[in-house]
């Protein structure tokens, strides 16, 4: 057994078909379903339910499957772990966000890097915790809230989310607007894994209300695009495009925001330098927002 094994694994259950596991592993469909039957071969079970392009883990591969990610963050930490003593540094950071703190956050940070710092990797991490993300194999998570011990944390920053509209829009000049009155418009939302979407859903709650007219759109660039066509207003966190106007949507006492924080294991052989790094990120987001 090799740990590519226990990887294909893994993705194929996260991804849920061949073509999609085999698109995010850089793999031939044919190559991942042959070393997935050496693996049951090899474990005496079979892994999967198969029915047509989906690939559901049976009962077995379900039982296994923390198992197979516990051995794979092992074996990452070890290498961490033998790099960092060797070096006394490390070589490769992995940092894990949520899509749009990606795009708008950690990638303008990669490119104010050194040479000398380490090669940043990043991980999707919609809709995950902190420690659901460093789970998942990331270094530096980025959550909106802050794990509990033996995980150590650091706030980056308060973003707002914005109601955007177009610049012949009527609110165009007024800088905010209450979100009662965003709420008779025609809103357009991101999924509910969205951290500004999470912010805005809990906006609702607490005020008793819903969207009377919605539109769903599949990322913030897509809504962006929807309130520049001129059917609606986008509730996104995003920083702006297509020449829309960004206004803060006020809540009563209070306005829609989102809270970053990078956490990372205080168990970390590399813990004193993920903090060093999670407070270059803040110096970095402070400079870049405010």
């Amino acid at each position: 057994m090799e740990l590519r094994h226990l990887r294909y694994f893994v993705v194929t259950c996260e991804a849920g078909t061949v073509s999609r596991a085999a698109e995010l592993l850089h793999i031939t469909q044919p190559s991942l379903s042959r070393q997935l039957r050496q693996l049951e071969d090899e474990l005496g079970a079979e892994l999967f339910d198969r029915a047509g392009r989906r690939m559901t883990p049976s009962r077995v591969g379900r039982a296994l499957l923390a198992n197979a990610r516990d051995v794979l963050e092992r074996a990452a930490a070890l290498k961490t772990a033998a790099t960092f003593h060797a070096h006394g540094r490390i070589d490769r950071l992995t940092i894990g966000a949520p899509t749009v703190t990606l795009t708008d956050v950690v990638a303008p940070f990669i490119a104010t890097l050194a040479p000398e710092d380490p090669t940043i990797d990043v991980l999707g991490a919609d809709g995950l915790s902190a420690v659901e993300t460093l789970a998942r194999g990331a270094d530096l998570a980025i959550a909106t809230a802050a794990p509990r011990a033996p995980y150590r944390s650091r706030r980056l920053a308060v973003l707002p989310v914005w109601a955007y509209v177009p610049e012949r829009h009527p609110w165009s000049g007024r800088g905010s607007v209450p979100l009662a009155e965003v709420l008779e418009e025609q809103v357009i939302v991101l999924p509910p894994a969205f951290t500004a979407r999470q912010s805005l859903d809990a906006a609702l709650l607490e005020l008793g209300t819903t969207y009377a007219r919605v539109i769903e759109a599949a990322n913030g660039t897509v809504a962006q695009a929807h309130a520049a066509a001129g059917r609606g207003v986008a509730l996104v966190s995003d920083d702006p495009r297509f020449g829309l106007v960004p206004l803060r949507v006020g809540t009563g006492e209070r306005r829609l925001e989102i809270k970053l924080t990078a956490a990372w294991d205080a168990r970390h052989e590399a813990a004193a330098t993920l903090e060093a790094f999670a407070g270059r990120l803040s110096d970095f987001v402070g400079e870049r927002y405010g």
